[in-house]
Order: C-alpha cells, then structure tokens, then sequence
C-alpha cells in the first residue's frame, strides 16, 4: 500500500509540474522589424534568398506596425506580379527585372523612413 501511495504521490507531482509549466509559459511571437524585411530585401535583391524564406516572413501579418504591414504587403505584391519560384532552383532572381527595381526602391524607402525614425527617437531621447 505505501507503495502505491509513493508512486500516487511521484506521478501526481510530475503531472502538477507540467501543468504548471504550460499554463505559465507563453507561446512565442516573432515580431517582423524593419531591419528584418531590410535583410529580406537585400537577400533577394542579391540572389540569395529561397522561396520558401521569402514567403516565411512575407506571408506572416505584421499587427504592431501599420506602416511596416503596408511595406510587407507591397512586397507580397511585388511577388504575385513579378516573382517566378521555379526560377530560383535554376540560379536565377526570385523577381523578374522589373520586380527587382521595385523591390530595390522600395528598400530604399524603407531604409529612409528606419533611419527618419531612429534620427526622431535618439532626438527625442537626448
């Protein structure tokens, strides 16, 4: 009987343990910042970025920043009107030329407004 009452007592402890783990723990968030779609947009507009990676963080909403949604869907537009997948396997540019000239203006336009903002904050700080 105090066999059963230690393993009662071992089995009820592990099974507390883990229930207190998952009702603390988070789940996580990636949250998309503009140096991460700049890094998206270098990568593409040099040719080394896969399907798959452009579409990982494309795809994904950005709800903490209007602005940088509107970029994120301008981009996902960019692909639905000049982006060819199967061209990337073959070593070629994920856009067509025109896509890429696009793409480069627009990471421009994000570049500045990033470096508008950073200039804003640190002014605003000291």
């Amino acid at each position: 009987m105090a066999l059963f009452f230690l393993i009662l007592a071992v089995c009820t402890l592990i099974i507390g343990g883990m229930l207190l783990i998952l009702l603390f723990s988070r789940t996580p968030r990636y949250r998309t910042e503009p140096e991460h779609l700049l890094e998206l947009f270098d990568k593409a507009l040099e040719n080394r970025l896969s399907q798959h990676e452009w579409d990982t963080i494309i795809n994904y909403p950005i709800r903490h920043d209007d602005y940088l949604d509107g970029v994120r869907r301008r981009a996902y537009h960019l692909m639905e009107a000049h982006g060819r997948a199967w061209r990337v396997p073959q070593g070629k540019p994920l856009l067509d030329s025109t896509g890429q000239e696009e793409l480069a203006a627009l990471r421009d336009h994000l570049a500045a407004h990033t470096q508008l903002r950073h200039r804003q904050r640190d002014q605003d700080e000291g």
